[in-house]
């Protein structure tokens, strides 16, 4: 049975439409610290909406974390465009709703389908404008379902399976793992240069995140 609801799907769409026409005009770094800093904005602010208190270790994890997120990317950082700025902010916005939409799901996989499935509809109108500047290859097209329907749709639903036993702050948190694992496929996948700076900026990231995760503080 289909699962997932039109909310969530909007939410989906949202991210990938901003995150994709953002990307046009921001370098990799830049992106990524306005996607992940408007991620963890959302949601904490959500969660301190909805009652929840971090405690004292948990922001310093939190401030930690998203120091080695400036760090590892601060080489690439310059003066970005302001539209494609806003796009990725409204990206990160969506992907951290369509994350706080999640922790209530009982059937990930399906909930994950079913919102995929939902943002066909946005994704045909959305595309109607470029419609004469589409072009199709057998290459392009097996790649995008490995991309989406594999590799995305599976990431997700096992991401949805882990936030039912995490708060929203600290699955805020976690996401600040994204580029350290990214970097950490360049280095297995691309055969790219290990650099201190990838070193220095995992033990900052992953130390914040482990104040905020094993924090035992009552």
């Amino acid at each position: 049975m289909q699962r997932g609801d039109w909310v969530s799907g909007l939410f989906l769409f949202g991210y990938a439409i901003c995150f994709s026409f953002a990307y046009t005009g921001l370098t990799t770094a830049v992106g990524a610290l306005i996607l992940f800093g408007f991620v963890q904005l959302t949601m904490i602010v959500f969660a301190l909406s909805s009652g929840e208190r971090p405690k004292i270790l948990e922001w310093i994890g939190l401030v930690i974390a998203l120091g080695g997120l400036v760090y590892l990317v601060f080489p690439g950082l310059e003066s970005p465009p302001v539209l494609s700025s806003i796009l990725m902010a409204c990206a990160g916005i969506a992907w951290g709703f369509y994350t706080l939409r999640g922790k209530g799901s009982e059937n990930p996989l399906a909930d994950t389908a079913g919102n995929f499935l939902r943002t066909v509809p946005f994704i045909v109108m959305a595309s109607l404008p470029f419609i004469y500047q589409m072009k199709a290859s057998t290459n392009g097209l097996i790649f995008a379902v490995l991309s989406g329907a594999v590799a995305s749709g599976i990431g997700y639903s096992v991401w949805y399976a882990a936030l039912k036993y995490l708060t929203a702050t600290r699955a805020a948190v976690l996401q600040l793992s994204v580029p350290i694992i990214a970097g950490i496929g360049g280095l297995i996948f691309l055969s790219e240069a290990l650099s201190l700076r990838l070193i220095g900026a995992s033990f900052l990231i992953l130390g914040g995140i482990g104040l905020v995760v094993f924090n035992k503080t009552k």
